[in-house]
């Protein structure tokens, strides 16, 4: 599988943690999937009318995964691009979607440390290129972004840490088949990092 280390000069502006409204929309806000894994299922709207695919359910599973109670992880936001008409050459499908999960650790003074953050990407980014190595129509591409917690003590300046945030890519030549090489792209991300988290 394929797996990059993406720099969007967009996603490195700082974002804060617990955020509300958001760019494309005011009326968005941060949900604690933690607290409510309900919404899980219920509050993604990127993610419904496309409930007919698997791959949904694979990125509720993973979502339950990483906020569920034995994990030292949770996810803040997440987005999902159905299929649309193919802009990357390299990939010669008719179709691509995309998405985007991005994670912290629950303790949230941890994700002050550039070092510990940077440790989940080595052996991410590792574990994804060595999963599945003949899957060539889904890629994933990690960045680390800045990040504000302004739940943590302290001056603006001692609130600065970072997180993870992981972008990803399928292609097919319809509907059904990127679906489906979303669905084989979101079962190894779920595997390697429930090797991880394990």
């Amino acid at each position: 599988m394929h797996v990059v280390e993406l720099s969007d000069p967009a996603a490195l502006a700082v974002r804060s943690h617990p955020w509300s409204g958001s760019l494309a929309d005011a009326n968005h806000r941060y949900l604690d999937l933690r607290e409510s894994p309900a919404l899980i299922r219920t509050a993604l709207e990127d993610w419904s009318g496309w409930d007919q695919y698997p791959a949904v359910e694979t990125f509720y599973q993973l979502l339950e995964l990483l906020n569920g109670p034995g994990s030292t992880l949770e996810t803040n936001d997440c987005a999902f691009n159905g299929p649309s008409t193919n802009e990357h050459a390299g990939f010669p499908k008719a179709l691509q979607c995309s998405g985007r999960l991005m994670f912290l650790f629950r303790e949230l003074p941890l994700n002050t440390s550039s070092a510990r953050v940077h440790e989940l990407v080595n052996p991410l980014a590792r574990g994804l290129s060595q999963e599945d190595e003949a899957f060539g129509w889904g890629v994933i591409g990690a960045t680390v972004v800045p990040v504000r917690f302004t739940g943590l003590p302290g001056s603006p300046e001692e609130q600065l840490g970072s997180q993870l945030m992981l972008s990803f890519w399928a292609w097919g030549d319809d509907e059904a088949e990127t679906m489906a090489h979303l669905n084989r792209t979101l079962i190894n991300l779920s595997a390697v990092l429930r090797g991880l988290l394990g």
